[in-house]
């Protein structure tokens, strides 16, 4: 049988552990996502060099007035387009990253909490005679954590969920400009 030590370095280290993976997991998602971000302003840049060309080739070609107005007119649509299907792609690049975030964070509260109770109640058992409110105390605090580790929680789902509604909002009108100025043509 271990001593009470080695048991409580045991869980100590396996929680330590744990922690290093949920840390790598989250790190690795995230580059990731920079990695998705970055393909897509690199895409971004490069289609917007090519339109550039093409259409100072188009207002370098304009022979009176009208043409150059219609070269302009031409190029403002295909680059409003554009940047709401950017800010749509970036913003599918950040929300599948979320829940894997979300996911990870809860997992590792979870084992958190367990390995807690687990060297707790090592703890409690082995506690000398008279501690039992030094131990009451500790279990108190802990608890007292647990809850605002939760409501930290809720407070940054209603957050994302906030930010990411507050974004759609921003983008509709721009999407129905765009799909208004479209339809038209």
């Amino acid at each position: 049988m271990l001593s009470t030590q080695e048991q409580f370095l045991a869980a100590t280290k396996a929680h330590f552990d744990a922690q290093i993976q949920v840390i790598t997991s989250l790190t690795s998602k995230a580059f990731e996502g920079v990695e998705k971000v970055i393909d897509l302003n690199v895409a971004a840049v490069k289609s917007s060099m090519q339109e550039l060309s093409e259409s100072g080739k188009g207002l370098g070609a304009a022979k009176d007035p009208q043409a150059f107005i219609a070269a302009v007119t031409a190029t403002i649509q295909p680059a409003a387009d554009k940047a709401l299907e950017y800010g749509r792609q970036l913003t599918e690049i950040t929300n599948s990253l979320q829940p894997h975030i979300t996911k990870a964070a809860e997992d590792q509260l979870a084992q958190s909490r367990q390995k807690l109770q687990e060297i707790l109640a090592l703890a409690a058992t082995n506690a000398p005679a008279g501690s039992e409110n030094a131990v009451a105390a500790l279990q108190s605090i802990l608890s007292n954590a647990d809850s605002s580790f939760d409501q930290l929680i809720q407070t940054t789902r209603k957050a994302v969920e906030t930010l990411q509604h507050n974004v759609q909002q921003a983008a509709a009108p721009l999407a129905a400009k765009a799909g208004a100025k479209t339809s038209k043509k």
